[in-house]
């Protein structure tokens, strides 16, 4: 038998690496699926209405959630590569910079839910699920600027590769959102029946308990106690916060353009009537579930392909990128088995109606055939991320996404009268035209970035 060569030994430590950094992740954003899972469960055990309110309000929470998040991705590269080039004594200072971005952006988006509301009936959105939808925005807006120092706290974790706090709060959060959740909703122990509205509520109290969490976690772990993170007060200075955005934004932006695919999509379907919004929900719902193990997996790539530039290692970045490339093959692979083989008794947790469980079956297939390309897509993006290329990226991001899936998915959908089945082809073709664009870019800019060697800025051919 063969033994293996130094670089396939390597390989393998590297993959090895990369998951025990992903899992964590992985399973931290499970467990934000499971949110979803657990608000469309109570909702649509509550009535159809309930469901498809709770359908549009989370399409209008996520969409512009998107940019925030994004933006605030532009921490953990950053805090990697100081961490990987010995300069650690300044990712505290970085760190409140990026916490005061992080409570602005919090504020804007609470200030565009407020408002977005008396849009519902321009954009279309049936008059029955209006009312349940206005209840969950208006209740869920009172947790996002916990919401955004909650990410803030977190990619600075995960970017010094400690991500478990992801995993453990992840799930925290669940505990105090069912029972909460489904007392607010139904009316129990003396709480008033409040339907969608009550879900919005709960969701954002469960907000507020991970961010506290977090903080004091981080204040008293003796992991971060070098880094001084509550060390002093600081006020915003707008240079490193320029930064932050700079590098930030068009990631925020890119995110945006990808979610607001899917989000957009809900918000087309909502023109269809309840039940096919109700479909949609339900299989939306179950493929972002398997999309939270790529976007794991994309951001422990992330932080290794940040930590390799930090010291100079460029054959340790395509090394990190490409085991995170072998990693997510293998879990897109089961993704898109378990959909193809369990679509009818998933569905059949979510719901009782059958035309509603019959057409979110078949929508299940669909999101099978997109599980390659979106997990490619995702892991490449993760790979650019951690070169801090980000403005090329957005842009081909906004052309495969909103230049060819959704003008195709809006066109078979509503115009061809295909409905949630032509807006899902749409979905398809967007994601797979991202995948061959953004890997294409990485392998470019992996060969190509700047690599710091003892002071000096280096470039590959």
């Amino acid at each position: 038998m063969s033994q293996s060569t130094p670089s396939q030994a390597r390989f393998v430590r590297e993959v090895r690496t990369s998951a025990t950094l992903a899992a964590p992740l992985v399973a931290g954003h499970l467990s934000s699926g499971l949110i979803g899972f657990v608000d469309s469960v109570i909702a649509g055990h509550h009535g159809t209405d309930t469901l498809a309110a709770v359908a549009v309000g989370t399409a209008l929470f996520w969409l512009p959630m998107m940019i925030p998040m994004g933006t605030l991705m532009s921490l953990p590269p950053s805090v990697s590569q100081l961490d990987g080039s010995g300069r650690r004594d300044l990712v505290g200072p970085l760190f409140r910079q990026a916490m005061w971005l992080a409570a602005g952006l919090g504020l804007v988006l609470f200030a565009f839910l407020t408002f977005v509301v008396y849009a519902l009936e321009p954009m279309g959105i049936a008059p029955e699920i209006r009312p349940g939808a206005t209840d969950f925005l208006h209740g869920i807006r009172w947790g996002i600027p916990a919401f955004t120092l909650y990410l803030c706290m977190r990619y600075l974790s995960d970017g010094m590769h400690w991500t478990l706090p992801t995993m453990l709060l992840g799930f925290g959060g669940l505990l105090v959102l069912i029972p909460l959740g489904y007392a607010l909703t139904y009316g129990f122990g003396g709480l008033p029946e409040l339907g969608a509205g009550g879900l919005g509520i709960a969701s954002a109290i469960m907000m507020w308990a991970q961010a506290i969490a977090f903080a004091v976690y981080l204040r008293r772990a003796k992991r971060f106690a070098d880094l001084g993170l509550f060390a002093r007060f600081d006020g915003p200075q707008w240079p490193p916060i320029r930064n932050l955005l700079a590098n930030g934004l068009p990631i925020g932006i890119t995110v945006a353009m990808e979610g607001g695919l899917f989000i957009t999509t809900a918000l087309l379907i909502g023109r269809l009537g309840d039940v096919p919004v109700a479909a949609h929900q339900i299989a939306i719902n179950v493929a972002s579930m398997c999309f939270m193990i790529p976007l794991g997996l994309a951001e422990a790539t992330t932080v290794r392909v940040g930590h390799a530039i930090g010291r100079g290692d460029r054959e340790g970045l395509r090394r990190a990128a490409f085991a995170g490339y072998t990693i997510v093959l293998a879990t897109q692979m089961l993704s898109a088995v378990v959909l193809l083989v369990g679509n009818d008794a998933i569905v059949s947790l979510y719901t009782g109606d059958a035309t509603v469980a019959a057409l979110a079956a078949t929508l299940l297939l669909y999101a099978a055939a997109f599980q390659f390309p979106d997990g490619i897509q995702v892991l490449s993006a993760g790979a650019l991320r951690g070169l801090k290329d980000t403005r090329v990226p957005m842009f081909l991001a906004a052309f495969a996404y909103w230049g060819l899936g959704m003008p195709l998915g809006a066109g078979l959908g509503l115009g061809l009268g295909w409905g949630p089945k032509g807006m899902w082809i749409g979905l398809i073709v967007g994601l797979s035209a991202a995948a061959v664009l953004l890997s294409t870019r990485f392998l470019r800019s992996s060969r190509t970035a700047p690599i710091v060697r003892e002071g000096a800025v280096t470039k590959g051919a």
